[in-house]
């Protein structure tokens, strides 16, 4: 993969901007992903049944709390770090964002069969010390199985061959903020990373399809705008219609009349890549606010988790932290933390050169983040 070009440097209000952004995808897809922790594996009339005829209106406890994320977002996050750490060893000659990423899966991996921290690893750097994200939150077979030994799947000799799980898309959107990259780059970038565990085309291209998006809106452009866009790459691709048609599919249903949890469940569950891409557009483009856009994601007989993640971050990118609702924030699990690695990656892509380079670096960010 080329490296690409350095963008001009950041103004003030830019920065700011751009911060805000991140952070709002980052902890809106959190905050989406905890709504639907709890109903993930129930039917909509299960979920009317035990909460009411308009569903979850609030966190419902998950795994011991309320506001408990999944794998969803614990994936997400190494994404992050895998991104920052990529950036930091580029000083030292080595550019390959898929590999750097890859160790990241691995480092969770590792949180997905250990007890906790393992202080001994010098290299691991400060996220994967984190213990509360030593927790299993119902993760997918194939981002398992996918990761289970060191060996890398590409696009070319992929893991999981016939996986097409949504596995990929939920945890994708951080490509989408490499804001100075080109479109295309962030696009293969999705595609190459989502090989790593998920080998069917439609898992590979959802998960660019959704980078894409997610990065046109957080360089200014609207949502139905930035799918557009997406659509536009996507035909470029083979083995492209089933995730297009998807997507087509999420444009058609916003002219279908008033949002609904059936004009959600005619989008499909959720539980494959191209669903719950589709489902967490379509939510997002229909949404009156964040709160309003989050709920409808959430209550439907699917993966509401990750149709809830993906919303939350497609809305989060679009209007930034500002957007979140306060009651929601405060409960979220790993709150603090997700927030400082959204600070840490907004201060690599603004301000990398001045942390890290070929004379002077920071100790304590290549601490944070091991070039090894």
């Amino acid at each position: 993969m080329t490296a690409p070009v350095a963008g001009a440097i950041w103004g003030r209000a830019e920065q700011q901007e751009f911060r805000s952004r991140v952070r709002g995808c980052l902890l809106g897809g959190a905050i989406g992903d905890a709504l639907g922790a709890g109903v993930e594996f129930d039917s909509l009339e299960a979920i009317r049944a035990a909460h009411g005829p308009q569903g979850v209106g609030d966190y419902v406890p998950a795994y011991g709390r309320r506001g408990a994320v999944t794998d969803d977002t614990q994936m997400t996050l190494f994404t992050v770090d895998g991104l920052i750490r990529a950036h930091v060893r580029r000083d030292t000659g080595a550019w390959h964002p898929p590999t750097d990423v890859h160790a990241a899966y691995r480092r969770w991996y590792r949180t997905q069969h250990e007890w906790g921290p393992d202080e001994r690893r010098e290299g691991d750097g400060w996220l994967a010390r984190e213990e509360w994200l030593y927790a299993r939150r119902a993760p997918g077979n194939a981002c398992l199985s996918g990761l289970a030994d060191e060996a890398m799947g590409t696009v070319e000799k992929p893991k999981n061959p016939d996986s097409k799980g949504c596995g990929t898309v939920m945890r994708s959107a951080p490509f989408g903020l490499l804001v100075g990259w080109e479109p295309q780059l962030v696009f293969q970038l999705g595609v190459e990373c989502a090989a790593q565990t998920h080998g069917h085309p439609t898992g590979r291209l959802a998960a660019g399809a959704f980078a894409a998006i997610t990065h046109a809106l957080v360089r200014g452009d609207g949502l139905d705008a930035a799918v557009q866009k997406a659509l536009v790459q996507l035909g470029s691709w083979p083995d492209h219609e089933e995730t297009t048609d998807a997507l087509k599919r999420a444009l058609g249903a916003v002219r279908q009349g008033l949002p609904s949890p059936e004009r959600v469940a005619s989008l499909g569950e959720g539980w494959v890549a191209e669903e719950a891409l589709a489902i967490g557009v379509y939510c997002a483009l229909v949404a009156e606010d964040m709160e309003h856009g989050l709920l409808l994601a959430v209550n439907h007989g699917g993966d509401s988790d990750s149709t809830g993640s993906v919303c939350g971050n497609l809305l989060g990118a679009l209007h930034g932290e500002t957007a979140l609702p306060p009651g929601w924030l405060v409960e979220l699990e790993g709150r603090a933390a997700i927030a400082e690695l959204a600070d840490d990656f907004a201060l690599e892509m603004t301000q990398g050169p001045a942390l890290h380079g070929p004379g002077e670096s920071s100790a304590a960010w290549l601490e944070r983040y091991p070039r090894g």
